[in-house]
C-alpha cells in the first residue's frame, strides 16, 4: 500500500483527489487538511508515505509547508500538486524538498503514475511544468558541456529527454522499446552518474549542462 495525505485549501479539489486515487486499491488515504500549519502534526500521527501538497496554500505557504517536511520527514515524498506553473513558483517547491511537481489539470492516469514513482524513489514533473523550467535554464549563460564530456549512453541520454519532457517509466518504455524494468535500471544508473535523487534533478543537470 502506498499511503497519502491530501493537503490543498480547496475541500472540492481534496474529494475529487481523494476519488481518483481511492480507484487504485494500492493506494490507501490516511489523512487530509485544508491547511499546512497542523501538516506535521497529521504526517506524525498518520506516517505517509507520499503527501500530495498545494503550491499555494493560505498561511503557511505550499513551499514552506514542504521545507519543513523535508527537515523533520526526509524519508517522505513531496508532490506539489496546484493550477500555477509559473517558474518561480515551480523552482521554489523544488528547492523547497519537493520530490514533483504536477498541475491540477493533469491527467488521473499520470496523477497515479506520478505517485508511484514518488513512492519508488523519483521524481515526477508536468510537462508544462518541465518546459517552463528547462526553456528558462536553457536561456542561462552556462557554457553546455562538450559531447565528450556526457557520462551517459545514448539510451540514457534518450531517457534523461523523455524524463525532461514529463513523461512516467511506462511511457518512456513504449517510446524507446524497452521493458519497464530495464527503464528502471537505466533511470536508477542515471542518477547514479550524475549523482542526484530524484528525475527532476537528472532533468535540470542534463540541461545546466546542455545535452538535452
Amino acid at each position: 500500500m502506498i499511503r497519502l495525505v491530501v493537503v490543498d485549501d480547496h475541500e472540492i479539489v481534496r474529494e475529487g483527489l481523494k476519488t481518483i486515487l481511492q480507484s487504485e486499491p494500492e493506494f490507501e488515504i490516511v489523512g487530509e487538511s485544508g491547511t499546512a500549519e497542523q501538516l506535521t502534526k497529521l504526517v506524525d500521527e498518520t506516517r505517509p508515505d507520499v503527501v500530495l501538497l498545494d503550491a499555494r496554500l493560505p498561511g503557511v505557504s505550499g513551499a514552506e509547508a514542504c521545507r519543513r517536511l523535508a527537515i523533520s520527514h526526509p524519508d517522505i515524498a513531496v508532490l506539489m500538486i496546484s493550477t500555477y506553473s509559473d517558474r518561480q513558483l515551480v523552482e521554489e517547491c523544488i528547492r523547497a524538498g519537493a520530490k514533483g511537481y504536477v498541475v491540477k489539470d493533469i491527467e488521473r492516469f499520470t496523477l497515479k503514475e506520478s505517485i508511484r514513482a514518488l513512492h519508488a524513489g523519483g521524481g515526477a514533473v508536468s510537462p508544462t511544468v518541465a518546459a517552463t523550467v528547462l526553456d528558462r535554464l536553457r536561456g542561462t549563460d552556462e557554457t553546455p558541456a562538450q559531447p565528450a564530456s556526457i557520462p551517459l549512453s545514448d539510451t540514457q541520454l534518450e531517457i534523461v529527454r523523455l524524463i525532461a519532457g514529463g513523461l512516467s517509466n511506462r511511457e518512456i518504455a513504449d517510446r524507446v522499446h524497452l521493458s519497464q524494468n530495464t527503464v528502471k535500471s537505466h533511470v536508477q544508473e542515471i542518477f547514479r552518474k550524475l549523482d542526484v535523487g530524484n528525475r527532476v534533478e537528472a532533468a535540470l543537470m542534463a540541461t545546466r549542462k546542455g545535452w538535452i
